[in-house]
């Protein structure tokens, strides 16, 4: 969900930080500048008390010099809002406020881990020995969704 009167970031040139936000670790995936492909960044170990965490996706965005960032929203398969999703916009809450004036955007992204993790394992990894290269693949599933939506 877009910010009033920032329609145009889904049209506008230049990099996207893509974000699955877990309990334990944060999976971070940058685009090219013309938004055609997602790759994973890092895995970023969750700070719900110290917010390290938001401090280093803001470094991030600084670093990749940003114009926006999609964050996933976990949603149920019924489509309704979780604990998981409230973790998710709190964590965007604190990131907008960081990265101002970059505009923080939601999008569903329902089964991106449970994906990831599939097409990992099909791979030969082990999921308990790719965990951070899970959440990972999740962000850059998130990302990728969100550009393609716009082609």
């Amino acid at each position: 969900m877009a910010a009033p009167g920032h329609d145009d970031q889904q049209t506008r040139r230049g990099r996207r930080l893509g974000i699955d936000v877990g309990s334990v670790r944060i999976g971070v995936a940058v685009c090219d500048p013309d938004g055609i492909l997602a790759t994973p960044v890092e895995t970023v170990r969750r700070d719900t008390s110290g917010g390290s965490d938001v401090t280093r996706i803001a470094e991030l965005a600084a670093e990749y010099e940003v114009v926006g960032v999609v964050i996933g929203l976990p949603k149920t398969l019924r489509n309704t809002d979780g604990v998981a999703v409230a973790a998710a916009r709190e964590f965007g809450d604190a990131l907008t406020t960081a990265i101002a004036p970059v505009l923080v955007e939601y999008v569903d992204e329902r089964l991106t881990t449970v994906t990831a993790a599939q097409a990992l394992r099909a791979s030969g990894r082990s999921a308990k020995a790719s965990r951070s290269v899970i959440d990972q693949a999740a962000a850059v599933a998130i990302l990728q969704g969100w550009l393609d939506a716009r082609r």
